[in-house]
């Protein structure tokens, strides 16, 4: 009950509560205004506060005598490095990379787009940034050259930050040419372009024909070090871009005070890490992962985090999540389930596991795609972990459903993403905004204010932010997601609300088909979506990758699934329709494009997003889709 009673204090004396929390981390000058009204009445916390995020990060740790512990291991199985860096050796590199940015006539309230790849220096170049009081915003490196350009004309960097090179398996990808072309794309021009040259296989930037780009390595020897900048609470330490965006980009703006103070709750309190231990998100620092916990959280709460660059189940094979495990003494992970479900698909019976003495993982956390239960009996079955799937969004900054293992050891319900997390007031509406009985499927909205660390608005536009979040329910944020709560306050997230599908009147889930299709013994992984019926206005549809080595036909395999949904849901879920596929469309932070399924399948014009892992899945499917209906 530790946690149910830390919850209920948070909403019933939310103020104090988050005073305590904010107790916790390093102010230059404490606030005493912990909860106001902001800009259009939006809530904000600690506005009278002022802090620094690198210093709480990097310089505190250092002054209080833990300059040698580990701060950072870069573990590049693609280019064969493991690199280890110390606090010390971070404040040093920070500093002078920032000293270097300042040369440049960076300052506090600037602008500067980052566009690199899972390397030191892309976090040296972040912390960098939020030691002066630049606004960051990190586009992940796999967006190509119009991505890029249209979140550098959203956001008017004063600095692009990039890299020469990144790696993916052993093919080298051409980051610097993808920024030329962003930059003549681009109508906004940022005054400078910082390369770091990674020299990868010979390959070495012309510096002599290339007299606009600045040396990254050079900038950073040749600077002094400088000083942390105080910076009020509110300040945007990043402007963070969610993914699949089309047309006008969608800047999500993160504070500063709130999102510390929130960080150092999350990992204390959900991921239950006790400062100088190992912890490690296997995402991307172009998400929202990759931000909050390997770049800032970890380091706020004086952990080793681990900055890892490659595909953990290619390189060099399914095993090398539990190699890395083994290897850094990993305590607490949090991966995304497709990246579980990858493993097990190459390694159903485990036996890759079996290598490695895997004992220091106490906890493993899963987001970002909802887990099936298949998934996680697997994972319990052959690591002896029951993982904990937990729920959140860009736009909150950390989680908001969770189970609490930091404050308590709870039940783990299948398929559950956990209970609201303290300061997440919760609720489940139905289209008219009445809150709804437990077990009743509806709107998944949270009470305002929401709790420090939650997005302050929109880059530049409020209206945005406004009808999309606020508008649709007063006094509430619309989280744009599906779900139902049982009678314990569990709750099972049914996914976006477009992925509620309307068969002849009845709404139905196709998270809870998901489940049941990937309950068969064959199935690796699976999608069900909607897709247009003349008759049932909508009928369920779905892929199944098949594991590796299994011997079934097509057409057994559907009729088994047909029935395994028919037992598990009824006659009503009408699931007739299952093609199975070499492997399904993702974006690079392993989200399966349901949306892009959804207009293949009903033959309607599509535009390939510009997240997508591997593009040449289009006409995998366009093949697939194409017989299936012959």
């Amino acid at each position: 009950m530790k946690a149910h009673k830390m919850f209920l204090n948070s909403i019933e004396n939310k103020e104090l509560f988050w005073a305590e929390q904010a107790e916790k981390i390093q102010w230059f000058k404490k606030p005493q205004n912990i909860l106001s009204e902001g800009e259009h009445n939006y809530p904000i916390w600690f506005a009278d506060g002022e802090l620094n995020a690198c210093y709480i990060a990097v310089d505190k740790h250092v002054e209080d005598g833990y300059g040698d512990q580990v701060a950072y291991i870069y573990d590049s199985p693609v280019t064969e490095t493991i690199q280890k860096i110390t606090f010390k050796e971070l404040q040093e590199n920070v500093s002078k990379f920032a000293g270097g940015l300042q040369s440049l006539g960076l300052k506090k309230g600037d602008t500067a787009i980052i566009y690199m790849p899972m390397i030191p220096q892309a976090a040296y170049a972040m912390l960098a940034c939020a030691r002066l009081g630049i606004t960051h915003s990190v586009v992940f490196g796999g967006f190509a050259p119009h991505e890029l350009a249209i979140r550098i004309d959203d956001c008017n960097p004063k600095v692009l930050i990039t890299a020469s090179a990144g790696v993916e398996v052993k093919k080298r990808v051409p980051y610097l040419p993808f920024v030329k072309e962003a930059y003549e794309m681009s109508a906004h021009k940022p005054e400078n372009i910082v390369v770091f040259d990674r020299q990868l296989w010979g390959n070495k930037v012309d510096w002599e024909n290339e007299p606009q780009l600045t040396n990254f390595q050079e900038l950073l020897e040749k600077s002094e070090y400088v000083d942390c900048v105080p910076v009020a609470s509110t300040h945007p330490l990043y402007i963070l871009y969610t993914s699949g965006t089309t047309g006008k980009p969608k800047g999500v703006i993160r504070d500063t005070g709130g999102y510390a103070t929130a960080l150092k709750f999350s990992m204390k309190n959900i991921y239950g890490v006790n400062e100088g231990e190992v912890f490690w998100a296997a995402s991307d620092i172009g998400w929202v992962v990759g931000h909050s916990f390997i770049i800032y959280g970890p380091l706020f709460n004086r952990n080793t985090s681990i900055i890892y660059e490659g595909k953990p189940i290619m390189t060099p094979d399914a095993g090398t999540t539990w190699r890395v495990i083994e290897q850094h003494k990993v305590s607490v992970m949090f991966t995304a389930p497709t990246a579980i479900r990858a493993i097990k698909k190459e390694d159903p019976n485990g036996e890759l596991i079996k290598k490695y003495d895997i004992s220091s993982l106490r906890t493993q956390f899963l987001a970002g795609e909802r887990c099936d239960v298949a998934t996680l009996d697997w994972y319990e079955e052959k690591v002896g972990i029951t993982p904990i799937d937990h729920w959140w969004q860009t736009e909150s900054g950390w989680p908001m459903l969770s189970l609490m293992p930091g404050v308590e050891t709870a039940e783990i319900k299948r398929a559950s993403a956990g209970k609201p997390v303290p300061g997440y007031d919760i609720k489940i509406f139905d289209e008219e905004g009445y809150e709804l009985e437990p077990h009743h499927e509806g709107y998944l909205v949270i009470k305002l204010p929401l709790p420090p660390g939650a997005l302050l608005g929109i880059w530049g536009d409020y209206e945005r932010f406004h009808y999309g979040y606020l508008a649709k329910f007063p006094g509430y944020y619309f989280s744009g997601d599906g779900a139902i709560k049982d009678e314990e306050g569990y709750v099972f997230i049914s996914g976006r609300v477009d992925d509620i599908i309307n068969v002849a009147g009845h709404r139905l889930s196709t998270a809870e088909m998901e489940e049941a299709v990937s309950g068969h013994k064959d199935v690796a992984e699976c999608c069900v979506v909607g897709i247009d019926d003349d008759l049932k206005g909508q009928i369920p549809f779905g892929l199944a990758v098949l594991k590796s080595g299994v011997e079934i036909t097509e057409e057994n395999l559907e009729k088994e699934v047909v029935a395994l949904v028919r037992e598990k849901i009824g006659a009503v879920a009408c699931l007739r329709n299952i093609v199975v596929v070499k492997r399904l469309p993702k974006t690079r932070s392993g989200k399966i494009l349901r949306k892009l399924i959804r207009t293949m399948l009903d033959g309607k014009e599509f535009q390939i997003p510009s997240t997508i892992d591997d593009e040449t899945i289009i006409t995998e499917l366009e093949e697939k889709f194409l017989e299936y209906r012959k």
